[in-house]
Order: structure tokens, then C-alpha cells, then sequence
């Protein structure tokens, strides 16, 4: 299925330009940690001004904040490259069945 992707998004994915499993915990704990912080501010500040739309207005400042911070593959998040397995060779015939497949098979016999 990967063949009918452009070469750029294969190359992509295969990078190291790409955020680790490791660091994408770090990244979601500084994602949640923003929200939650601007949902806190926003609203103290839209109850104490009586203003709701502040309280949006801030914590939609925050999305966009957590966004710019966690979503491209900033250099923090790359600490940890994964090494991939080698890929196997590929063979043909029966060798490639399922052993659900196998065992279906038997039970109809």
C-alpha cells in the first residue's frame, strides 16, 4: 500500500525527522499541561472581568500555543531514533498463509 504514496511522504515517514515514541509522551504531557493551564487562567479571568468570551479567547491561545509546541518534530522530540528491523525477503506460494487459514482448512476436511 505504501507504493502509492508520493516518494516525499515515504521518505518522510522513513526520516528521522520524525517525533520518537519515547518523546511523544513528553510531547503530550506538554500539550495537556498548556491546555489545562490556559483552561485555568481563562476562566479565573473570565469570572473575575465577567467576560465568557475571554475565557475562549485564552484558552483558544493556549491550543494554538500547545499546537506551535508539539506538533512539528522540534529537535527535543528526536533525542531516541528508533532502528527499524531489517526488511525480509519476500517468498511466494503457501508460505505466506495465515496459521487461521491452516487451521480452517483442516476443520472443513
Amino acid at each position: 500500500m505504501i507504493e502509492y504514496f508520493p516518494l516525499s511522504f515515504y521518505s518522510l515517514c522513513l526520516s528521522s525527522k520524525m517525533i520518537n515514541f519515547a518523546n511523544g509522551l513528553l510531547a503530550e504531557q506538554i500539550f495537556q499541561g498548556i491546555i489545562l493551564a490556559s483552561a485555568v487562567i481563562g476562566f479565573a479571568y473570565g469570572l473575575i472581568i465577567e467576560q465568557f468570551g475571554w475565557t475562549v479567547y485564552i484558552v483558544l491561545g493556549g491550543f494554538a500555543v500547545s499546537c506551535l509546541l508539539t506538533l512539528p518534530p522540534w529537535p527535543m522530540y528526536r533525542q531516541n531514533p528508533l532502528s527499524w528491523q531489517p526488511a525480509l525477503p519476500e517468498t511466494t506460494g503457501e508460505t505466506l498463509q495465515k496459521p487461521q487459514e491452516n487451521l480452517k482448512k483442516k476443520k472443513h476436511k
